[in-house]
């Protein structure tokens, strides 16, 4: 797991991460979004004891990123924009390598890397070097760098980067097969409808601060409002929003549709049911409408750029 407490970063005079808070438990898929330079990546350094933070504490898989960093390092997979990689060694050398120092037996280590490389179809490159894979192969073989160690925590920038639909599949399929092991993951993103998928929690980072965190429904429940359905009905359905009105908030309404919030599904939409199929209506469909990651995103956005303006404005 990850736990964080006012976890602050200064260069210089410039506040780069503002007092993070995080608890993030085994199993869970934490995506971190945020504009570039939000301290994203500053965040990750610190957790992963490369950067020592200016005030507040860490603790990544029981072990204080100040006091312990031996021990992070060896419980953490990291996968890094840049991936560093040794362009003139073979794969399966490049993961030997690592694998000892990671202090693996070295038949572990071949065994570990065998697999993850056909995992994710890299087992025809074993012998080529770093210099001729193509930019998704590397990022492939950065994640199974990553993984190589069997870490229980593992932060991931882009892992689907430049990576085409079917690489990027199977990374998707090994983030949620470590879920389901316990593994504790958080994705740095800008891929909205990844994270919409493999998150099971969201923190939203802007200016150095976390300026909302919790799972999409919560956000979105917060920021966008209850839940939005739409009635279809076969052919014009007269005077049916008028009616809907006594039971439900009618937004929105054509011939043949119309959109009502529905703060509870499970009570309303039977009651709306059985009011239309009363007054002799056929109903095609009732659904949700859905509410993407990418509209939470954006209003959480423009209400902390609103306070800010209007922070700006107040007289000291």
């Amino acid at each position: 797991m990850i736990e964080a407490e006012n976890l602050t970063k200064y260069f210089d005079a410039f506040l780069a991460v503002d007092r993070i808070s995080l608890f993030v438990e085994p199993g869970t898929v934490l995506a971190v979004l945020g504009p570039n330079g939000a301290g994203k990546t500053t965040t990750v350094r610190m957790l992963t004891s490369i950067l020592t933070p200016t005030s507040g504490w860490a603790r990544l898989a029981g072990y204080d990123v100040v006091k312990q960093p031996g021990q992070v390092r060896a419980s953490v997979g990291v996968l890094t924009e840049q991936h560093g990689l040794y362009t003139r060694m073979r794969g399966l050398d490049y993961l030997d390598f690592f694998g000892r120092i990671y202090q693996l037996p070295r038949e572990l280590r071949r065994e570990r890397a065998l697999g993850l490389m056909r995992r994710f179809g890299l087992e025809d490159a074993l012998g080529k070097r770093l210099g001729e894979y193509s930019k998704g192969m590397k990022q492939k073989l950065a994640l199974v760098r990553a993984m190589l160690h069997d870490p229980p925590v593992l932060l991931l920038d882009e892992p689907t980067s430049a990576m085409d639909p079917q690489s990027a599949k199977q990374v998707r399929d090994a983030i949620l097969e470590l879920r389901r092991d316990k593994r504790t993951v958080v994705l740095t993103t800008h891929n909205l409808p990844e994270a919409s998928l493999l998150a099971d929690r969201i923190a939203i980072i802007r200016r150095g601060r976390i300026i909302a965190q919790g799972t999409f429904e919560e956000l979105a429940q917060e920021f966008v409002g209850p839940p939005m359905m739409r009635l279809q009905t076969a052919g014009w359905a007269n005077g049916l929003a008028e009616s809907l009105r006594e039971v439900v908030e009618v937004r929105e309404h054509g011939e043949d549709w119309l959109d009502f919030i529905a703060p509870d599904p499970a009570r309303t939409n039977p009651m709306v049911l059985r009011r239309v199929l009363d007054q002799g209506v056929d109903v095609v469909t009732l659904s949700q409408r859905s509410r993407t990651l990418e509209d939470v995103y954006l209003k959480i956005v423009e209400e902390d750029e609103k306070d800010e303006r209007a922070q700006e404005a107040t007289p000291a």
